[in-house]
């Protein structure tokens, strides 16, 4: 069974937005490595609307680096309750939102590698609930904002049991949880 996999840089008060302003300078050859081996890892991206129309504006134009030439290749499934333009970024596959929990549960049957999400919201907190989400890997920058778009919600309420912790010579660190009922 595959595994979904959500990947989210937050700053030490837990406030994610905006992450290009405070995360890239604990961004190192190490933790580079890291997240490239946790990509290549996967061969799907998992990602709401809005972050895949943010993405898909950026991503096709990257590319000549074994990083990006990756993520440009694997399929990415965009959950949407509304239309979507999937034609800047392929391939993609439009997972509409009243059928996530029921495709996604398939995809995870699926052989193949890893599914990876960017972010947390409400994709992550509907997964988690449906007992679909495997991991959250929360790279935490030594950032303190004092505001902004927070990590998790009332929705996101649950026990996590940690499994691991890598720390970056930058301060940088990624927690590793799993829900603690997806134990599998």
């Amino acid at each position: 069974m595959r595994k979904i996999i959500t990947s989210t840089y937050a700053t030490l008060d837990g406030f994610i937005d905006n992450p290009h302003e405070w995360s890239l300078q604990y961004s190192n050859e190490e933790a580079q490595a890291y997240a490239f081996a946790m990509t290549t890892a996967a061969d799907a991206l998992l990602l709401g609307r809005v972050t895949y129309e943010g993405m898909a504006q950026a991503w096709p134009q990257m590319g000549g680096n074994p990083y990006a030439d990756h993520v440009n290749s694997i399929t990415k499934y965009v959950v949407a309750s509304q239309p979507v333009d999937t034609s800047a970024w392929n391939p993609t596959v439009v997972i509409p939102g009243a059928d996530l929990v029921a495709r996604v549960a398939e995809l995870k049957e699926q052989d193949g590698a890893d599914i990876l999400i960017w972010g947390t919201g409400r994709l992550t907190d509907a997964l988690a609930a449906a007992g679909l989400l495997d991991e959250y890997r929360i790279w935490v920058c030594p950032v303190v904002k004092g505001k902004g778009e927070p990590l998790f919600r009332e929705e996101s309420a649950m026990t996590l049991d940690l499994l691991d912790t890598t720390v970056f010579g930058t301060g940088a660190v990624v927690h590793t949880y799993r829900p603690a009922m997806a134990k599998s």
